[in-house]
């Protein structure tokens, strides 16, 4: 958070009832203030210089230019936290590539529950989004602690497990980017709706020198393997006479997220204990403390 001051938003959205419909929301947080709001990009770039916002809200579907591209002129002339909000996962991910913060999944609006839930979501995300420290096109601040000795500890530490959420998804990726395939097995929970997380995870293994996959039920925990637990479904570590392998099943939210890393991190000190290494990374709300003291 920034302080006393609050977090001067601009809101970059093509559609004038979304625009609306967000300004209003996120008026109603004492912390933020609705600087201006903008229909394309070419007004977007001339509000970004004139208002100077903390944060940038930015669709990825729009006239003229689309988001994406958008990012790019961006982060090269005017460095600044954004994130993303989109219904297109393949989009949204590109995003993360060209410098944006963090997505959040446009609602359906089906109910006002999903109102409230996105909402909630994105409010967190612009808070966090306000305290990161951007440059030209890529984000200075980055994991300061080298797993690369964790190829050393096969032996003692045959699992390792990481738990995100907001900020989490590049994180995650400076942190396996150059592990080698003697790694042990990792399992990943990052808060991350359905469909995103298989996506996500085909982007790591294009980027890995490690195989990266959405975990499916009964895969097995082996080095030089990532799995990314599907979004909607608990991820837990088991084990047999084989070895490592994981349970991917649908449950109830467990401190407010399913999947939950509480939930992984739990079930890998109860299968793995003394052998395993947890690691927990940005994110909001709580998720995962309890479950790394365990």
């Amino acid at each position: 958070m920034r302080g006393l001051s609050k977090i001067r938003v601009l809101i970059v959205d093509d559609s004038i009832l979304f625009r609306q419909i967000l300004e209003r929301e996120l008026t109603n947080d004492l912390n933020i203030d609705v600087v201006g709001t903008a229909a394309d990009a070419d007004d977007a770039m001339k509000k970004i210089q004139s208002l100077r916002p903390d944060v940038v809200t930015l669709d990825v579907e729009m006239p003229k230019q689309n988001g994406v591209e958008f990012l790019k002129r961006l982060m090269a002339a005017y460095p600044l936290p954004v994130v993303v909000v989109s219904s297109h996962p393949v989009s949204a991910l590109n995003a993360l590539d060209d410098g944006a913060i963090d997505f959040v999944k446009k609602p359906e609006f089906q109910s006002s529950s999903d109102l409230r839930g996105f909402m909630s979501e994105l409010t967190i995300k612009i808070k966090i989004a306000s305290a990161a420290r951007i440059t030209k096109k890529c984000l200075v601040s980055s994991p300061n602690f080298d797993l690369m000795s964790l190829t050393k500890q096969a032996d003692n530490a045959p699992i390792i497990a990481i738990g995100a959420s907001t900020g989490g998804t590049e994180a995650i990726l400076s942190i396996i980017r150059d592990l080698p395939p003697t790694t042990p097995g990792i399992i990943v929970v990052q808060h991350m709706p359905p469909v995103f997380t298989n996506m996500y995870a085909q982007r790591l293994d294009k980027l890995c020198q490690m195989h990266v996959h959405e975990a499916r039920d009964k895969d097995r925990v082996v080095p030089g393997t990532v799995l990314i637990a599907a979004g909607e479904y608990h991820l837990r570590l088991a084990k047999d006479t084989q070895g490592y392998y994981v349970k991917s099943e649908k449950g109830a939210k467990v401190s407010g997220h399913c999947p939950s890393v509480d939930v992984m991190f739990d079930s890998v000190a109860e299968v793995a204990g003394k052998k395993a290494i947890g690691i927990i990374l940005t994110g909001m709300g709580s998720d995962g403390a309890a479950g790394l003291t365990k």
